[in-house]
């Protein structure tokens, strides 16, 4: 990997901001999310990304929508999702989706396919979480196939098949840029592998050199499946503000109440302030002034040989206008720095 190959983005999962006291509404969120796509591009960040949810305070349920309207507001940045939930989707309309959204960007589109760790879409749409393994597998099956032939014939139990299809507007040959996302199991790292896939890691607490296990089986599975070494991602949540204090008392402040409601949701562990720090000085958040988050990022590139960044910079309620300057000092300041220090002391993958 080269260091002018590190890709540095942002991943939003359209969280209503705040401005002032004030709570904008999803209409106003969707708007700003095309803002900060523009302020994004702006800084040279590589890409931006928008995740696909369900519920209430996110914004982010028609994710091919949100990416054409900032396909139109911006000029370079590639465009993707930070997770397409695959197995409540229809491979058929998300090919077309995609397809017309390459189009539209002039060929900047990507996306990450991942299983849902998040399951409000599969009531939503009528499936069935008994289902939860069949769907992904079958599903990606045909996706793939759509991206990587010109015309299709597949059979399978969880839709209807199809006999010499040919889709329109056809993507580029090949298909666009397709990562699987996996949140630590090793049979979606193997799965990643087979299909020749980019591994994107979601990795939201802990050490994250414990995902070092799991690149290196998808280093191994790579060989034996035949794929030449292919770019490993990893996506966290974090601020960049002008100093390690402010970002963490901002970032603090936000990301508190929304643990407090996974932990009691999920059974995750309690928010408290020191297991906070920790996550911090040695975990998976991504909080500080630039040169903090670019020592973090450079180090978590050398002990997992990640060649793409991406940060999850949105939180529920976080100021519209603490959104903005992270966004800034990440293009502007976080990734030449991260980019200098590898260069200094390069990954070997």
């Amino acid at each position: 990997m080269t260091t002018e190959g590190f890709q540095l983005g942002l991943n939003s999962f359209g969280e209503v901001a705040t401005d002032g006291d004030r709570l904008l509404s999803d209409a106003e969120t969707v708007r700003l999310i095309v803002e900060e796509a523009q302020l994004a591009d702006s800084v040279g960040l590589d890409v931006f990304s928008v995740g696909e949810h369900y519920r209430d305070g996110f914004t982010d349920s028609a994710t091919p929508v949100l990416l054409a309207a900032i396909a139109r507001a911006t000029e370079r940045i590639r465009l993707g999702t930070s997770v397409t939930v695959l197995s409540t989707n229809d491979p058929v309309r998300l090919y077309h989706e995609f397809s017309t959204l390459d189009a539209v960007s002039g060929g900047r589109a990507q996306l990450v396919l991942g299983r849902a760790s998040a399951t409000e879409s599969f009531p939503l749409f009528g499936y069935d979480l008994a289902d939860y393994e069949r769907l992904f597998e079958e599903k990606l099956d045909l996706f793939m196939r759509l991206q990587r032939q010109e015309t299709v014939t597949w059979s399978g139990t969880v839709r209807s098949p199809l006999t010499a299809q040919r889709l329109h507007p056809r993507m580029p040959e090949g298909g666009i840029p397709t990562w699987i996302g996996v949140g630590g199991s090793p049979n979606s790292v193997l799965r990643a592998a087979r299909y020749g896939l980019p591994l994107m890691m979601a990795i939201i607490g802990g050490r994250p050199q414990r995902f070092a296990g799991n690149v290196a089986l998808y280093l191994r599975a790579l060989e034996q499946f035949g794929h030449a070494p292919l770019p490993i991602g990893q996506h966290s949540l974090g601020l960049v503000a002008d100093t390690d204090e402010e970002a963490v008392e901002t970032w603090w402040r936000h990301w508190q109440p929304v643990v407090a409601d996974l932990a009691r949701e999920r059974g995750f562990y309690k928010p408290t302030r020191e297991r906070y720090e920790a996550e911090i000085d040695g975990g998976a958040l991504f909080v500080g002034s630039p040169e903090t988050v670019a020592r973090k990022i450079a180090k978590m590139a050398r002990d997992l040989r990640i060649s793409r960044f991406d940060l999850k910079y949105d939180i529920m309620r976080l100021p519209r206008q603490a959104r903005a300057r992270s966004i800034e000092l990440f293009g502007r300041e976080v990734a030449p720095r991260v980019r200098e220090l590898l260069t200094k002391e390069p990954t070997h993958v």
